[in-house]
């Protein structure tokens, strides 16, 4: 199963408490943790966590700054528990946007955890779902030039291998806390066949017992994938490599 998370509202929740952003944005890493922490434990087998978009560059410079300092000091003090209980990590987003540190850290925790046989935890950087199928489409289209691959050849599963969740299957359940109800350039094309569970809970206030919640309410749903219920009894669904249904 792959859950996918859009960690909102760290900022109503520090202005709600008198306090400025970046508190929230640091009391935000506390549910990051209980969210790997039960994912695991309740079998999901891909958590993909929307860290920081392509659109929040245009927050002040202060705020942005603060957001990489936090993302390196989280990852230099989890990356070893997390390498522990073999969790592998994968970055997705434009790298070569971030600070060139905190690209090193990212690409040493990718190879430190490769190959680790539990939760794969995907945290996207610096991250918009246009962008990503704008450079899956150049990636494609260059090799067109180049004659390595048809036109007639382009389909589903060649644009899939060309995008960041390159290998994973599509999202079943997206989260977004904080009560908005948008999916804010997220994982446009992994989102195809999603269920998605708004709350308005704040991101720092989220607790296990919420992502509970909402896998309890992801596994009363009917999922059709465009059939009807009689088709659903006839017969079970089938799902292609993508995780779109087949």
């Amino acid at each position: 199963m792959h859950v996918a998370i859009i960690m909102d509202g760290n900022g109503r929740w520090a202005r709600a408490r008198g306090l400025p952003r970046h508190a929230g944005h640091k009391a935000g890493v506390r549910p990051v943790r209980a969210c790997v922490e039960q994912a695991a434990r309740r079998g999901v087998t891909v958590l993909t966590l929307f860290a920081f978009s392509s659109e929040n560059w245009r927050r002040p410079r202060e705020e942005v700054s603060r957001l990489m300092a936090l993302f390196l000091e989280a990852l230099d003090r989890e990356i070893d528990e997390l390498h522990a209980n073999q969790v592998e990590l994968r970055f997705i987003g434009e790298r070569e946007r971030l600070q060139p540190a905190l690209q090193r850290r990212l690409q040493a925790a990718e190879m430190r955890t490769r190959g680790n046989t539990g939760l794969k935890l995907v945290v996207a950087a610096a991250y918009g779902g246009q962008w990503d199928m704008l450079q899956a489409t150049r990636a494609i289209a260059a090799k067109v030039e180049r004659g390595e691959l048809a036109v007639n050849h382009i389909d589903a599963d060649c644009i899939q291998s060309h995008r960041a969740l390159a290998g994973l299957p599509g999202v079943d359940l997206l989260i977004r806390t904080g009560g908005e109800q948008r999916i804010s350039n997220f994982l446009l094309w992994d989102l195809a066949y999603s269920e998605l569970y708004f709350t308005p809970r704040l991101w720092p206030a989220f607790t296990a017992e919420d992502l509970d919640a909402a896998l309890e309410e992801f596994a009363a749903r009917r999922r059709r994938f465009g059939r009807t219920d009689d088709q659903l009894h006839e017969a079970p669904v089938l799902r292609t490599p993508t995780g779109t249904p087949g």
